[in-house]
This record gives structure tokens, sequence and C-alpha cells, in this order.
């Protein structure tokens, strides 16, 4: 059973950082792709960042480009989400998921696992 679980969400001001944190459990944690999804209200799903099973490659939205990384710690069985110079327009349930097979997933559809997801909330 592979459970996914993020944590960190909150509130910030417009210009601000927020750092969050996911663990995966189930299977070695370097086995796993790991990414980064957001939704809006009303709005789809999106995708944020994702990170290869080794570390070495990521993957940003152009939206979230220059501002997010994504940095995992395998030896800790977690991946982050370091959010910088923070936008209204970020306010969003993000959630983490996890991905058996690939090296690294860009998709929605190439992750089988996904957490409960946490609200990140930008104010002005």
């Amino acid at each position: 059973q592979v459970q996914v679980v993020e944590s960190g969400g909150g509130l910030v001001q417009a210009g601000g950082s927020l750092r969050l944190s996911c663990t995966a459990s189930g299977r070695t944690f370097s086995n796993y792709a790991m990414g980064w999804f957001r939704q809006a209200p009303a709005k789809e799903r999106e995708f944020v960042a994702a990170i290869a099973r080794s570390g070495g490659s990521t993957s940003y939205a152009d939206s979230v480009k220059g501002r997010f990384t994504i940095p995992r710690d395998n030896a800790k069985n977690t991946v982050y989400l370091q959010m910088n110079s923070l936008k209204p327009e970020d306010t969003a349930v993000y959630y983490c998921a996890a991905a058996v097979g690939p090296l690294i997933a860009r998709t929605a559809n190439e992750y089988g696992y996904w957490g409960q997801g946490t609200q990140v909330t930008v104010s002005s």
C-alpha cells in the first residue's frame, strides 16, 4: 500500500515563500518519480513540477519556472516544493503524487498515487 502525504501549506503574503513537504511510503522511495500538481477553485488540476527518481532531472511549468524548485532527499523519503516570490495566482490546493515506472513524469495520468492535498493561499 503506497501512501503519499503532504504537509506545509498555509497562508502567505504575496512575495513570500513557503515550502511544502511530501513523503511516499510502500516502496523504496528512490523507485518513485515524484511530482506536484495544483488545483485552483473552478479550474482543472495542473502540473507544477516533477523530479526524476534519482533527482537528476527536473521539470517545471512555465508559470513557476524560476520561482519554484523541487528538491528531493531519498535518504529522508521526502520531496519538497520550495515556493518563492509567491503570487496570488499561486493560490490553490497543492497535490503531491508518486509514479512507479517512468524516470520522470509530467502528466497526471502517469501518476498512480496521490496525496490528499494541502491548501496554499497567497494574499495580495
